[in-house]
């Protein structure tokens, strides 16, 4: 018998992986363009509108939120349904929302969707986290989590060079309009990202495992290792009275006022 790790580290890195770490990592392109999208547009929205300072620093603060209430219940939903399913409903929910955004006919309607969008772009996570670990399983792969941080700095830079051009031309609707592009192209692509094999292990689905695992061996040339897929031996899971324990309160606390 052999674990989804053991099998991951007999097939070894090569295209699949490469081609993996380009999808996902482009992922940060789009969500980057969503967040700092907000930078480029809000002095414009506030002239638009007449907004108070108050009013603009809101715009900011309800991404967020959207993004932190959605990240709890897109990451539960991720957990009972795939990443893959989630992930791909992530990047439908936030192309909507940020398309309409750009019809907003009034400040209230303009928070709320992009509220909305946040909670798109935190679906993103589930998906692009899922789908390290088939890469991150060696720690001689975990480089690429280095270079992963290029493609958010290239999504930042490109709204910026966007709105530049856009902003003063055409207006800050073209450029929502614009900037949700990469999000609808990446979904034509989703077809080739494969649900997370250590989930359907975890959920019993052995099968589906197995023919992702083949699928990964296949585009890189390599062999499965020998003998049967099995289930590790299953954990308790954590829970979150576990971050408060005595044990990892003091640590739980420092990585909730870095973050």
């Amino acid at each position: 018998t052999f674990t989804v790790e053991e099998a991951v580290e007999t097939i070894g890195f090569g295209r699949f992986h490469i081609a993996l770490f380009l999808i996902m990592g482009s992922t940060g392109v789009a969500e980057a363009m969503e967040i700092m999208l907000i930078a480029v547009v809000s002095p414009l929205i506030r002239c638009e509108w007449q907004l108070q300072d108050w009013q603009v620093a809101l715009v900011t603060t309800m991404v967020f939120f959207g993004y932190m209430v959605f990240s709890i219940v897109l990451g539960l939903l991720a957990d009972r349904y795939g990443r893959w399913k989630i992930l791909l409903l992530s990047f439908l929910w936030a192309a909507y929302f940020s398309l309409l955004t750009s019809f907003a006919p009034s400040y209230i309607w303009f928070i709320f969707l992009r509220a909305m969008v946040g909670g798109g772009v935190s679906g993103h996570a589930q998906g692009r986290e899922a789908n390290k670990q088939i890469v991150a399983i060696c720690s001689c792969f975990n480089p690429f989590f280095s270079l992963g941080k290029v493609f958010w700095l290239a999504g930042s830079l490109l709204i910026i060079g966007l709105a530049s051009v856009v902003n003063p031309t055409i207006g800050w609707r073209w450029l929502i309009r614009i900037a949700s592009i990469p999000g609808i192209l990446l979904i034509l692509v989703f077809k080739f990202i494969p649900e997370s094999a250590r989930y359907n292990v975890s959920t019993g689905n052995v099968a589906a495992a197995m023919a992702t695992l083949q699928r990964i061996a296949k585009m890189n040339g390599a062999v499965m290792p020998e003998g049967i897929l099995r289930e590790p031996a299953k954990e308790r899971r954590g829970r979150f009275k576990d971050l408060i324990h005595p044990k990892y309160l003091r640590t739980t606390l420092q990585i909730w006022i870095i973050w």
